[in-house]
């Protein structure tokens, strides 16, 4: 399954890259594109939606605090 979350008030490019390195490592997650610029991530995964959407959304809040993940 592929899925796309907005990053609203992303504003460092190191860590959208932190980002996209943590979650490529979640299990059942076969890739993970974030795009700085568009302060989107693309993700393709397998598995429950729901699992992987919470462990996304705790990435990123531990990465970046301020940054809200929206669909």
């Amino acid at each position: 399954m592929r899925k796309v979350w907005k990053l609203e008030d992303l504003d460092c490019a190191h860590c959208a890259g932190k980002i996209e390195e943590a979650v490529q490592g979640l299990e059942g997650v076969e890739e993970a594109n974030v795009s700085f610029m568009a302060q989107k991530m693309t993700v393709e995964f397998s598995g429950d939606e729901a699992e992987i959407s919470r462990r996304i959304a705790e990435v990123v809040a531990e990465i970046e605090p301020e940054v809200t993940l929206s669909e």
